[in-house]
């Protein structure tokens, strides 16, 4: 794919212009910038979904896109596995002419044709994944946080982030060349998002993607396209790196422009002092190189919210105490051990989707009952509370009468404090309704931080927010004086801000000390004890068993030999009866006794048969 002079605007806005780019097979690019910029409204003209207002996108001939779109846009009456079955409606199509063949080969009218077409068919068949797709279904479905429970549900039932989870698994199963995915961790936990991760790294295709985990970004890319003012910059390898690079070409741009600023302002002071001298005709020569010297533009940052949360109120050291605690509505979904949490610590809860960890947040805030134990909050602990979904704001409140019912404000003192926020002039005016992720998630972080809380619950912190304002809200938690517990699937941010995670494993919450790495290490030490320990418990197990095995190879060597021994002189003496018969049948014969040589005969080949017997034993045994 290639963009040449690429532009985008609506009315007098410009959005984008003379973007140029290129994308080739395996590349994996981040698409970031601050909200707002066009990433979207870029992933959309490439996938065709928008027509860029100039320039040209080349699509090579045969490349299928895929476009995962923010809001789940899958609108089907099948079931969840209906649906994704319909990305391999190719191969269900050649099971219905091999099941027809089948039928044709029971004529014998038709069996050879039929049977000849029914091979090529079924070769076929086999390399595209006729025999593997259902569990590569399975696989992806699963995956991505689905339970098989969940498979027959209808798709118009499905949750919103579920239905864009089901749109997901559907690109990812198509056959798609060039995946264009727009906040595809949006709706994912942790487990969830690190097998995507697995998935998208592994995956053999191309893929631009929009994203605010730069955990997950540092994972899965290989290049960063960086929108900012209208324009892109891109820069190689993951996230980190292209943060290291971004930093140093914004520092060599700051130098430059600032040594450009001093060569203007020495060469217009020379020419001030000299112009109608005696060194006029150099000054003049310094005037025209400066009228033609081509001006190094400052490098610009986008406006941050300036975030500030301070506590007006001092708590004590012990900030929350839970005690046989069990949360949960009809049945228990979390139960806890003792803990204290004490303050300036910072706690991580973690866990799957649907674990309980809102409960659990609910349950401190005397919103939900305990089902059993107790919660205790500290002396002089003031508690404040940030919603995943931001359901405490009032949706037809304008953003001022929001910042009002937070805190007693002169009007014009409001409008200042919003401004710090990036609402200033009209956007005061805006209905919470008509506010989008980002501005609903800085009205929340805004009311948040009027409330002076020494005690901070936070839930989903950084959902909607840009990374520079992630960065921001790190910086801002890492420096406050209070004691935090939040939850979020944000490794990146759970890295930079925690000190202890609170992690719930199969209903039971369980504590490490240190952010997400220091997690990380401890499991993967767990994880080699564990096996070193089984590993122990195997060679013991191997040894205990070669010892069985030699004692009872010993044991029947043992009696292999004293067997043998006795054969042996089983053996000897049947041949010497048999040689003494024999001495014995001559006799008899001499004389003529016929019935003594019948008698005698009889018993030799008894005799005869006894030795075979024998010999054949002593064999077996040998």
């Amino acid at each position: 794919m290639i963009a040449e002079h690429l532009s985008k605007y609506y009315g007098a806005q410009d959005i984008f212009s003379a973007l140029a780019f290129q994308v080739a097979h395996g590349d994996k690019i981040a698409l970031v910038g601050a909200n707002g910029v066009g990433k979207t409204t870029l992933l959309r003209i490439i996938a065709g979904l928008e027509t860029p207002s100039s320039g040209r996108l080349q699509v090579a001939r045969g490349i299928r896109i895929g476009y995962l779109s923010q809001k789940a846009d899958i609108q089907s009456e099948r079931t969840l596995y209906q649906e994704m079955l319909e990305a391999f409606a190719h191969l269900r199509a050649q099971q219905e002419r091999l099941r027809r063949l089948e039928e044709e080969m029971a004529d014998p009218d038709r069996r050879a044709k039929a049977m000849e077409r029914y091979g090529e068919l079924l070769h076929l068949f086999e390399l595209a994944g006729g025999y593997t797709f259902e569990q590569e279904i399975r696989r992806v479905l699963m995956g991505l946080g689905f339970e098989e429970a969940d498979f027959e549900q209808p798709i118009a039932l499905l949750s919103g982030g579920q239905r864009t989870r089901a749109q997901l698994a559907k690109l990812l199963l198509s056959n798609y060349n060039l995946l264009l995915l727009d906040e595809p961790t949006n709706h994912l936990d942790l487990e969830a998002t690190q097998w995507l991760e697995e998935y998208l790294s592994q995956w053999k295709g191309s893929l631009i993607v929009v994203a605010h985990d730069r955990y997950f970004l540092d994972k899965v890319v290989n290049r960063v396209w960086e929108m900012s003012f209208g324009a892109l910059e891109q820069y190689p390898g993951n996230y980190s790196h292209y943060m290291t690079l971004r930093n140093e070409r914004y520092r060599q741009r700051q130098a430059e422009y600032e040594a450009q600023r001093e060569y203007i302002a020495r060469a217009e002071e020379f020419i001030r002092r000299y112009k109608a001298g005696q060194r006029s005709r150099e000054a003049r020569s310094r005037e025209k190189r400066l009228q033609h010297l081509e001006r190094v533009e400052q490098p610009r940052q986008h406006k941050m919210m300036k975030l500030e949360l301070t506590s007006t109120v001092r708590g004590g050291n012990n900030v929350l105490t839970l005690r046989g605690l069990e949360v949960g509505y009809d049945r228990p979904l979390i139960r806890c051990p003792d803990l204290l949490l004490l303050r300036r610590q910072r706690v991580a809860l973690l866990g799957p989707n649907g674990c309980g960890k809102t409960t659990l947040l609910k349950t401190i805030l005397g919103e939900v009952p305990p089902l059993a134990g107790e919660v205790k909050i500290g002396v002089n602990v003031q508690v404040a509370y940030l919603a995943q979904g931001h359901e405490n704001l009032c949706e037809e409140n304008t953003v001022l009468e929001e910042i009002l019912r937070a805190k007693d404000l002169p009007v014009e003192m409001a409008r200042g404090y919003l401004g710090r926020f990036l609402f200033s002039g009209d956007d005061v005016f805006k209905r919470v309704a008509h506010l989008s992720g980002g501005e609903r998630s800085r009205v929340a972080l805004a009311m948040l931080a009027l409330q002076g809380a020494n005690f901070l619950l936070l839930d989903e912190p950084t959902n909607q927010l840009d990374i520079p304002s992630q960065e921001l809200l790190e910086q801002v938690l890492q420096n406050f004086e209070g004691t935090i517990l939040f939850v979020s699937h944000d490794r990146y941010f759970i890295d930079a801000v925690a000190t202890q995670l609170w992690i719930v494993e199969n209903g039971v919450l369980r504590v490490y000390t240190g952010n997400y790495t220091a997690c990380l290490e401890q499991l993967e030490k767990e994880k080699a004890k564990m096996e070193a320990t089984v590993a122990a418990g195997e060679r013991k197990s191997r040894s205990r068993q070669v010892d069985h095995e030699l004692q009872r190879a010993q044991t029947l060597a043992r009696q292999r030999e004293e067997k043998r021994a006795e054969l042996e002189e089983q053996i000897q003496q049947l041949e010497l009866r048999l040689s003494l018969l024999t001495h014995e049948l001559e006799l008899a014969s001499r004389a003529q006794r016929v019935d003594r040589v019948y008698d005698l005969g009889r018993e030799y080949a008894e005799l005869q048969e006894e030795l075979q017997r024998r010999l054949e034993e002593w064999t077996k045994w040998a």
